[in-house]
């Protein structure tokens, strides 16, 4: 599902929608299977007799509160948490109901680095730390599917978006800026 363009300027473009790494869902796809198997069984061994829908009502809600607290509420919030690469910033949203999110401008980026463990090297996934100019600190983005791909295309957006810059302000002092000639009062 493409990021919504509504959300971008005129002339940004996405390069890169993520998502958490797939293996952020392992867990809970284990504990819809253990739940699903453990109401199954336990439909089945429940005795007959008069009481015997009431105690299976009460294993399906059970069931059903355990599959949407173990299953249904990791999963939203993996699909509902985006990092997002355009060709000017770099966008992160997350949340299901209450959503926060962050936006920096690639210019404002000063340092990427990634972060892997044995296991996140051999899942292909990391950690990325981007410190940028503010006061916000750093941005810390867990679970990066090719977190080091991720950063190296980070790093060569951010030259991208200091050279398009700088183009820019060049042609804007040549007088190229916006067909009106040179504009003095201009602050790059």
């Amino acid at each position: 599902m493409p990021y919504p363009d509504k959300l971008l300027a005129d002339d940004e473009e996405v390069v890169r929608h993520l998502h958490p790494h797939w293996l952020t869902v392992f867990w809970p796809i284990v504990w819809f299977l253990l739940i699903v198997g453990a109401a199954s069984f336990g439909a089945a061994v429940i005795p007959d007799g008069s009481s015997q829908g009431t105690w299976r009502l009460v294993l399906v809600v059970v069931a059903v509160v355990l599959a949407v607290a173990l299953v249904v509420v990791p999963l939203l919030r993996w699909r509902t948490t985006h990092y997002v690469i355009t060709t000017h910033r770099l966008l992160f949203r997350q949340g299901i109901l209450a959503r926060h999110g962050r936006d920096i401008g690639l210019s404002r980026i000063t340092d990427v680095s990634y972060r892997q463990s044995l296991w996140d090297r051999i899942i292909n996934s990391g950690t990325l730390t981007i410190e940028s100019a503010g006061e916000s600190g750093a941005t810390v983005l867990k679970a990066i599917p090719d977190s080091d791909g991720v950063q190296q295309l980070l790093n060569h957006m951010i030259e991208e978006d200091a050279d398009r810059r700088a183009q820019e302000n060049a042609g804007y002092i040549r007088g190229e800026g916006d067909g009106d000639g040179w504009h003095a009062t201009r602050q790059f």
